[in-house]
């Protein structure tokens, strides 16, 4: 079965220019707000750990969300850093630039969490911004899920491994699946959860897997439910473990928390894949905004709780923007859309973590644009890509 290339009825050109120039027009303005707003968001994620910490005396709810949403606000400054969003901002601290940010020993200050920062960025700046729903995403659910979708299993239960794949994908899947990918510049899906645990995980003969315990899992444990809670000690044991338990509680609750708002970016059946390597900034900029969605936008509470990935869209397109300039180009690039007549999809969040849900379960599946037949389509465990240093110097000149 032929499926098309691209939509029908879309000049992707005159898309591309419409939308790079509204990208440069953006760049121009840039200045000191940019720079302040990052900041703000800075000392924020700073109240709420201060907050954590303070209550964190006795087990209880206020404690557990507070250090939660602190730890998930230092990914939010990650990830809008680390992309160059603010490479370009006027007088930007060094600290504050790709090259730096996290990189070395400033992992220990700027991003310390599960998650190597350079791995980081080559599976999610590289790989997953190059390759955005095709092949060779490592970000990709369908793929990622194969193993569930095709499973027996009673409905009941695949729904019970996605909630606990989502209150601990940061250390079961997102560190070791950085590392895998900047090792195999790529993805390798299985239809076995044993294998891709023992593989990417438990297998200590493998060189990655045990790079995986000294360096992710090791400093991060121990740090964080060993040393900080020892802490307290001069307060009482009770405050000890007391600070332990809501620790380890708002882990699993940030887990889930970044698993909600990351994860359904890029899932549903009413978004696109593709068996192709995109050709011209035209096509790239069609395709982020059809192999992606958006959630509510505007607020600035909803901004922050969803680390302006409800601008998904827009992020996709113009990933190198500081976050607040997200909310002035996203109506602009809507009408741009709906001009030019390419789907842009938008809905609340829960809404989309439930479309991913029936992806992953294999209840629903994503719509395909493919250069070759169907049946003759390379599987992606063999397809072969551009190399990852290619990735970066073309998506740079697309983006």
């Amino acid at each position: 079965m032929q499926q098309p290339r691209r939509l029908e009825n879309v000049d992707y050109d005159a898309f591309g220019e419409e939308v790079f120039a509204l990208r440069d027009e953006i760049h121009a303005k840039l200045g000191k707000e940019d720079l302040a707003h990052l900041w703000r968001m800075i000392w924020l994620n700073r109240m709420f750990t201060f907050i954590g910490y303070a209550t964190a005396w006795i087990p209880n709810p206020i404690s557990i969300y507070c250090l939660s949403q602190g730890v998930f606000g230092r990914w939010l400054i990650t990830h809008h850093v680390s992309h160059g969003g603010y490479d370009a901002v006027p007088n930007v601290p060094e600290r504050f630039k790709s090259k730096v940010f996290g990189r070395g020993h400033r992992r220990w200050r700027d991003w310390f969490d599960w998650i190597i920062p350079e791995a980081w960025h080559h599976e999610h700046n590289i790989l997953h911004h190059c390759h955005t729903s095709e092949v060779k995403d490592p970000d990709l659910v369908e793929d990622l899920s194969e193993f569930l979708r095709s499973s027996g299993l009673p409905k009941p239960l695949k729904y019970v491994i996605i909630f606990l794949a989502g209150i601990t994908w940061k250390f079961s899947y997102y560190a070791p699946n950085t590392l895998r990918t900047m090792d195999h510049n790529g993805v390798e899906p299985t239809t076995s959860l044993w294998r891709a645990v023992w593989c990417n995980g438990l297998d200590l003969r493998v060189s990655r897997v045990r790079r995986l315990w000294l360096s992710c899992y090791f400093p991060y444990a121990t740090v964080t439910f060993i040393l900080i809670p020892l802490a307290f000690l001069p307060f009482g044991k009770w405050v000890v473990l007391s600070v332990l338990i809501n620790r380890v509680l708002a882990e699993f609750l940030t887990n889930f928390h970044s698993f909600l708002v990351i994860a359904p970016n890029h899932a549903g059946e009413d978004l696109y894949r593709f068996d192709y390597r995109y050709k011209g900034r035209g096509e790239f900029a069609v395709n982020q905004v059809i192999s992606s969605c958006n959630y509510h936008c505007g607020s600035p509470i909803g901004d922050y709780l969803q680390i302006w990935l409800n601008y998904q869209i827009e992020h996709h397109i113009f990933p190198r923007l500081p976050m607040i300039r997200y909310r002035e180009c996203q109506p602009v690039v809507k009408e741009i859309c709906e001009r030019h007549g390419v789907p842009y999809v938008q809905e609340p969040v829960w809404k989309r973590f439930w479309r991913m849900v029936q992806i992953m379960v294999g209840d629903t599946s994503m719509q395909w644009l493919c250069e070759a037949e169907i049946q003759q389509m390379v599987p992606p465990a063999v397809a072969t890509c551009p190399s990852a240093s290619e990735d970066a110097g073309t998506h740079g000149k697309a983006a």
